[in-house]
């Protein structure tokens, strides 16, 4: 099956390069320092073998999705800020097959990538994974999660799709930890109920979630902050299982307390970050079905200013 995976960072890199490994057509689209670096001596994925080891890839990388043309399956991994600039400039890799999965943060790319392709050909994705871009070409993976959970956003049934069904054992031949759904909504609200706050609070801190979770009146706000959360997307339909504040809690007491958010570690180095995407989707998205978001909005006025980057005083 043919790839084209648009931007090669920790998440899109890392799928990438384990689909190339297992014999998929796999096409980067890649700028700067990065795509140089895998040209030249191709893409290195560094990560133990308890993982999938340390391993290198050779893969056409181009600046121009046109120099690819049209492939069976796109993955969009770039952060949800370039968005509207990237959407656009994916027009030569569709055609009418073609099937999009966006594997970024937040609940709104599927539905961005439909104002610009319609709904047939979103598929929406969720990953857990660690790591980084740890020296151009080579990406680091940390731990052993690589997960990705997708399936159908519009129009689901009760049932995975054909074409979802299709690609989930692509996926697991590759060494990736799969799960199909036929609907991706409830479990891509689940990790962005969490997800937003978590960036939020240690994005507006500048603090390792250690110091949240180990502060009795900061925990128990981060907790009303997933409410709120929560809240919007019982709210906007979304089936949430129950109980997930309570997952939530007991997931955030066994994470490694120097655990930093992808929004703080862009804060550190002084690069744009995903605060439309997670805080600003929550405040708007509230406001548009009657939620009130008072912590969360709070923490969105305290980030909005970073959002493409640092300020001149």
């Amino acid at each position: 099956m043919k790839f084209a995976v648009v931007g090669a960072g920790a998440v899109g890199g890392f799928y990438g390069a384990l689909l190339s490994r297992s014999g998929q057509d796999v096409s980067f689209v890649a700028r700067g320092a990065h795509r140089d670096a895998m040209l030249a001596t191709g893409l290195r994925i560094a990560s133990s073998p308890e993982a999938v080891g340390d391993f290198t890839v050779h893969c056409p990388v181009e600046s121009d999705p046109a120099q690819i043309g049209i492939v069976d399956v796109v993955i969009v991994a770039v952060k949800a800020y370039a968005n509207a600039e990237t959407f656009e400039s994916l027009r030569p890799l569709i055609g009418p097959q073609t099937s999009i999965i966006t594997l970024q943060n937040g609940v709104d790319s599927a539905e961005e990538l439909a104002a610009v392709f319609g709904q047939a050909p979103v598929i929406g994705g969720a990953t857990y994974i660690a790591g980084g871009i740890e020296a151009p070409g080579v990406i680091r993976h940390n731990g052993t999660h690589r997960r990705i959970v997708f399936g159908e956003y519009f129009n689901p049934s009760a049932d995975v799709s054909a074409r979802v069904a299709a690609l989930a054992p692509i996926f697991t031949a590759a060494d990736i930890q799969t799960e199909a759904l036929p609907d991706i909504r409830p479990r891509l609200w689940e990790k962005f109920i969490y997800l937003a706050p978590m960036a939020a609070f240690t994005g507006a801190s500048r603090l390792s979630f250690g110091h949240i979770w180990g502060d009795e009146f900061v925990r128990e706000m981060f907790l009303r902050a997933v409410d709120e959360v929560e809240a919007v997307a019982r709210a906007s339909g979304i089936n949430v299982p129950p109980g997930v504040r309570g997952r939530i809690a007991d997931y955030t007491a066994n994470v490694p307390k120097t655990m930093r958010s992808s929004l703080l570690i862009d804060l550190s180095f002084g690069k744009k970050i995903e605060v439309e995407a997670l805080q600003g989707s929550v405040v708007r998205r509230g406001l548009a079905v009657g939620v009130p978001t008072p912590i969360m909005s709070a923490l969105y006025a305290v980030l909005k200013p970073y959002a493409h980057g640092p300020i001149a005083e």
